[in-house]
């Protein structure tokens, strides 16, 4: 039998040579140490920005300043770890995403992708002034046909520019997902019936601005056969975080990576997010208690994203994120993938890349 190859992923001039890229887990979990580990193996890897302060000694009483010196921190840590492709995911929901997106610049990541929320406005940094100038690609994260054709029709009227790429994220995503809680598990939300809409919607500006614009799918990736079922039907690389918690290289504690292997299906739940999103994350004895309506105290020290109504708000999400982070289930929990109950151990992230491909070459 003829073995497949996987194509490299080809974003104007960047070749990412296997065409992975790791999603951007937030508050601490996906940091230089899995972004490098992944680049090195041949793949995209990214940092993701919010919470990213939450190890800085001022992250309590100037949370933003306490974020920008943490992502040039691990941006410049990463790079000095690798060669290799670095991304930045920033949350178009935060209350510092100007400042992130302008240290992003600055520090030259290669991708910017962009996530929770439509990213239209205020966004001039990101544009070349001429061809030859140097700028992260652009990829904006959306759930639907509809989002996408947003974006695009606003940064070609406003930037005559368009993004470089697009991440199409099912709902079969961990963390915060773009989709009502009642379209969760409706057909018409499937990746398979979306793409094709979302392929359809970029062919004209592919014509209008003469260049490829690839679409990333992710929820629900997990193994080389399901890389190589959506490059059937027409997606160009894809995005995977799931898989990347239960690894080596993983910036987030043992306790973190343990919950995702002690998991099963029943496990995976829909909670309703403090910032007005569903969210799949892994049940626990913390979230048991917000399900039957116990309020956690808290005080809000950092107003860190435009949506949260904390005075309203039955926990802070930022803080049970970072003491999740840290290994205290006690006070926090783990978002993750509809897929994380086959998460069986942690291995190093070579050897996940390596398996990924030889899954898609058996096809």
């Amino acid at each position: 039998m003829k073995q497949q190859t996987m194509p490299e992923l080809k974003i104007g001039d960047l070749r990412i040579k296997i065409p992975i890229i790791q999603g951007g887990m937030a508050v601490g979990i996906s940091l230089s140490g899995l972004a490098s580990a992944v680049a090195n193996a041949g793949g995209a890897g990214v940092i993701a920005t919010a919470g990213i302060g939450m190890m800085e000694p001022d992250f309590d009483t100037d949370f933003k300043q306490a974020n920008q010196r943490a992502l040039r921190k691990e941006i410049r840590k990463a790079r000095k770890l690798t060669k290799g492709i670095i991304g930045v995911n920033i949350m178009v929901a935060l209350s510092d995403f100007k400042e992130m997106v302008r240290i992003a610049v600055e520090e030259e990541a290669d991708l910017v992708l962009l996530g929770a929320g439509l990213p239209l406005k205020d966004l001039e940094i990101l544009i070349p002034k001429h061809p030859a100038e140097k700028k992260p690609k652009v990829i904006p994260i959306v759930s639907s046909s509809r989002a996408a054709k947003i974006i695009f029709q606003y940064w070609q009227k406003n930037y005559r520019h368009i993004p470089d790429a697009i991440v199409l994220e099912g709902p079969l995503a961990g963390g915060h997902l773009g989709f009502k809680r009642e379209q969760i598990n409706h057909p018409n939300s499937a990746l398979e019936k979306i793409l094709p809409e979302i392929i359809s919607v970029l062919k004209p500006y592919e014509k209008d601005f003469n260049k490829k614009i690839p679409v990333i799918v992710a929820g629900g990736i997990y193994t080389g056969a399901d890389i190589f079922h959506y490059f059937q039907l027409g997606a160009q690389g894809v995005q995977m975080a799931t898989r990347f918690v239960a690894t080596n290289e993983c910036d987030a504690s043992q306790q973190f990576k343990q919950t995702y292997i002690d998991c099963n299906k029943n496990d995976l739940v829909i909670i309703n997010s403090p910032v007005g999103l569903p969210g799949r994350a892994i049940k626990n004895q913390f979230l048991q208690e917000v399900f039957e309506g116990n309020k956690k105290p808290f005080r809000c020290y950092w107003r860190c994203l435009k949506t949260c109504d904390f005075k309203t708000a039955p926990y802070c999400i930022a803080s049970a994120l970072t003491h999740a982070q840290k290994g205290n289930f006690k006070n926090g929990f783990a978002f993750a993938g509809a897929n994380a109950y086959r998460v069986n151990k942690i291995i190093p992230v070579e050897e996940l890349m390596v398996s990924l491909v030889e899954e898609y070459q058996r096809q």
